[in-house]
């Protein structure tokens, strides 16, 4: 490239233009204030549902426990909320990127800018290390070479040519400099079209959340009708208004649906902790009741799938093929050394390009301790890269006086045009270089020549006296967590799907090595020819997807949607941003990945281990397991509670519950529903049973009649012990206390019994969490003091029964739930 610029435009001119069109980043007309989010919060039903609870308790003078739900009601608040910011962060992490520092040149003067604002048909100087600052025609180009990896997803650097290639904006420079001329900035660039793509999906709303909505709601209006009756019917079969109000509002207390609502944040919220364990991160924590439905896992194969780098796979010298990858250290036979030597020597002295680096680090492991490294040799003269020959070659000055050493690298067909070779030759030499194609190997062919230093230097490589050394085979290599991690997501009945934008035969090797079925592929050439009915009926039997672009992915996630699957995406780069978005669940890797790809996912790999995604979909199916048995729990568990408070009325006996008493039983199911059941190890078969179906409830039929009719035994035991304690001659407090015991005895012993939906003896009689050894025995503990100290007894207007009927009402409410259970258990073993 010469040293003459391009005069450029001028100040004034890029002034005027950047006022009139804009500054280079991505717009954000769209974005939304922090306020405007809290508002759209603000009106959902679950907010206003559980805002009005609070209301309530805070006006019947319960001002504990209705700071306690407010201050829950805040939190759901502030998670929805930064799951909205999520999309905006998403787009000012494009902006960010899409605005380097740049070199242009105005009025004739190289001048250093900042990247926003660079305008449209400024000249940009570019070398090495540059982020290019927008989309743009190259104009000059010296061995010019861009990393495009964050667009098309292809590890190989693409070389440029003046006049004949693109440049676009977030792409890296990774080898010689060139001048561009800039075409479109900000928004107008393929960058800024991904951030208006991202826009325009919308995420995924959670069904699970929508469930726990609904029975909040349904609840709560059943509640609010039984209270209202409860207290009309007391006030005409009884009288007296302040003892209907006290049943009306304990019955209130006991049946309003805080809790559902509280289940499920702790549970994400604790779930997402215990993801992160597995370093991995939860973005979106919709994504966790998501994972346990995932019927479809797709695959970027750069950098998710292989590790983003390139590395020498395989060396070739006179139709002798080694294969590198079990070679021991300092062991490179003597025949392939020439090989490498002139690889490093046709390279830059410090690269940047992948495959350079490669051959760079091949050579320090395996030359280290030869002459082949030449540290005292110049580098004379470089030939660059040209439309008409992939070649490159780099002529070096040594100290032999007599000549100069030549070395070339480039294309295998470029390589057998500069040497020369024979017809046969020529055959043989391709013959090995389809083999190592055909393993999803990137080739290059290697010569060397000598020149007489008496010479003066050619124009051109055809001048030089090539002889063919050899080839080189590169590959970006398989993760080597991949292949078991596969193989686990497809006993756990997970589908994989592998999209990438290389070369057929590429995809192919590496879909074989990583385990993924390649028997039928399609090119991004193919989808294109297909209409939206052909993609969603090819989907279905393809599993590896090669030479795709950005919105391709985009249209593969969306058909497999639209097939009714629960769609998984992994990505890194800025093209994987709108398919990440649009999964349910996107996965980013964190390492390697960038910013946009992270903000766009709903869960980040931070250590870019992919065995990771299978540990946190076995957490996610564990995760939705344990919250169904919390709610199957704590619907059973109000049972009881609304069951004394209505029973008394229709039977003329005194009340056994007043709020003061429901207070207490907050204590228990609260912890119990949330912390207990979530600590919960799950079912060890969890991997080895199918996704749950999207369209299966949290709560069926089956697990809403296990509910009632634990419940609803509670009930009877409980009201039958009370009648019998008071036909006893017990007195009232202490009937009341007997059947208080039985109530709590029995709401602890269904902790122990919901724990797992598996209905067998060990289940039953396994040993509980430790987080449930303290909540149980905090809940015997407390109910011990409540019923047994004379100044808290009456406090609760109880009277303390002697250490016989207390004995008698906890067998009571323990024998109960596992009579259940012995019941439960019988019927699943009786032949049909």
């Amino acid at each position: 490239m010469t040293t003459a610029f391009p005069p450029g435009l001028s100040h004034e001119v890029a002034s005027a233009r950047l006022a009139a069109e804009g500054p280079n980043e991505l717009g954000a007309d769209q974005r939304r204030t922090l306020f405007a989010i809290a508002g759209e919060v603000a009106r959902e039903p679950m907010f206003l549902l559980l805002l009005g609870a609070g209301a309530i308790y805070l006006a019947l003078g319960d001002a504990n426990e209705a700071l306690i739900l407010l201050g829950f009601v805040v939190i759901i608040m502030v998670v929805t909320i930064l799951q909205e910011r999520r999309t905006e962060s998403a787009l000012e992490a494009l902006r960010d990127l899409s605005s380097p520092r740049a070199l242009v040149i105005r009025d004739g003067v190289p001048t250093r800018i900042a990247g926003r604002e660079v305008v449209r048909d400024d000249i940009v100087i570019l070398v090495e290390g540059d982020r290019v600052p927008a989309d743009g025609i190259v104009l000059q180009a010296h061995e010019l070479a861009a990393d495009e990896s964050l667009l098309t997803g292809e590890s190989e650097a693409v070389t440029k040519f003046a006049d004949s290639n693109r440049t676009y904006a977030g792409t890296l420079i990774v080898r010689g400099q060139g001048l561009v001329r800039i075409t479109a900035v900000g928004g107008q660039t393929e960058l800024g079209r991904i951030g208006r793509s991202l826009q325009s999906i919308a995420i995924e709303s959670s069904p699970l959340r929508d469930e726990i909505g609904l029975l909040t709601k349904r609840l709560a209006l059943i509640g609010i009708g039984l209270c209202l009756t409860l207290a009309l019917l007391y006030w005409m079969l009884r009288g007296g208004w302040l003892d209907a109000l006290l049943a009306g509002i304990t019955l209130a207390m006991g049946i309003l649906p805080q809790e559902f609502p509280v289940i499920m944040i702790v549970f994400l919220a604790l779930g997402a902790r215990r993801i992160a364990g597995q370093r991995v991160l939860t973005r979106r924590l919709n994504a966790i009741e998501t994972l346990g439905e995932t019927t479809v896992l797709c695959v970027d194969k750069t950098g998710t799938l292989t590790q983003n780098r390139m590395t020498v796979t395989a060396l070739s010298v006179a139709g002798q093929l080694l294969n590198t990858t079990d070679l021991a250290r300092s062991e490179l036979p003597e025949t392939y050394h020439e090989l490498l030597e002139y690889a490093v020597l046709a390279s830059e002295i410090d690269p940047h390009d992948p495959m350079e680096l490669a051959f760079h680090g091949f050579a320090r492991e395996y030359l280290a301790n030869t002459e082949h490294l030449h540290p005292d040799w110049a580098l004379a003269r470089e030939y660059e890269l040209s439309p008409e020959l992939l070649a490159m070659s780099h002529l070096w000055r040594n100290d032999s006086g007599k000549h100069d050493v030549v070395a070339t690298k480039g294309a295998p067909e470029a390589i057998a045009d500069l040497c020369h070779l024979a017809e046969d030759a020529r055959i043989r030499m391709s013959r090995d270089a389809e083999l190592m194609a055909d393993q999803g190997l990137r080739v290059l062919g290697v010569a060397k020549a000598k020149y007489s230093v008496d010479k003066s230097w050619p124009d051109i490589q055809h001048d030089f006296d090539f002889e063919f050394v050899g080839l080189v085979g590169l590959a970006d290599p398989l993760r080597p967590e991949v292949a078991d991690a596969v193989a686990e997501c497809h006993r756990a009945g997970i589908r994989i799907v592998m999209i990438t934008g290389d070369h057929p035969r590429t995809a192919r090797a590496i879909a074989n090595a990583a385990g993924i079925d390649s028997g039928t592929l399609l090119t991004g050439d193919e989808l294109t020819e297909m209409d939206t009915a052909t993609l969603a009926q090819r989907i279905a039997l393809v599993n590896v997807f090669a030479r795709v672009t950005p919105q391709q992915k985009l249209a593969i996630v969306e058909a497999l949607k639209a097939n009714g699957e629960v769609v998984a995406m992994t990505g890194d780069g800025v093209n994987d941003a709108p398919a990440l978005k649009s999964a349910h669940i996107g996965i980013a890797m964190g390492k390697r990945g960038t910013d946009v790809a992270r903000e766009a996912a709903s869960l980040v790999l931070l250590e870019d281990d992919f065995s990771a995604i299978v540990s946190a979909i076995r957490l996610g199916r564990r995760i939705f397991a344990n919250l169904r048995q919390a709610v199957v729990y704590t619907l059973a568990v109000h049972i009881p509670i609304i069951g004394m408070s209505i029973l008394p009325l229709f039977f003329g006996l005194p009340l056994i519950l007043a709020p003061i008493h429901i207070a207490f039983l907050e204590l228990i199911i609260d912890p119990a529903c949330s912390i207990v059941f979530e600590a919960e190890e799950g079912s060890p078969g969890l991997m080895q049973q199918p996704p749950r179906s999207n369209t299966e409830h949290l709560i069926s039929s089956r697990h809403l009649f296990v509910s009632l009719a634990q419940g609803a035994l509670v009930t009877l035991a409980i009201a039958v012990f009370y009648m019998w304690s008071l036909r006893g001659n017990i007195v009232a407090e202490e009937a009341r206390a007997l059947a208080f015991i039985v109530l709590v005895t029995a709401n602890s012993a269904l902790i122990l019994s919901a724990r797992s939906p598996q209905q067998q003896w060990r289940h039953i009689f396994s040993m509980p969490s430790t987080v449930a050894i303290w909540v149980l025995a905090g809940t015997l503990s407390g109910l011990a003091a409540i019923t047994n100290i004379p100044a808290i007894a009456e406090a609760f207007s109880f009277q303390p029964p002697s250490v016989q009927h207390s004995l008698t009402a906890f067998i009571t409410g323990a024998g109960i739930v596992l009579l259940f259970d012995v019941g439960r258990i019988a019927l699943r073993r009786l032949p049909l």
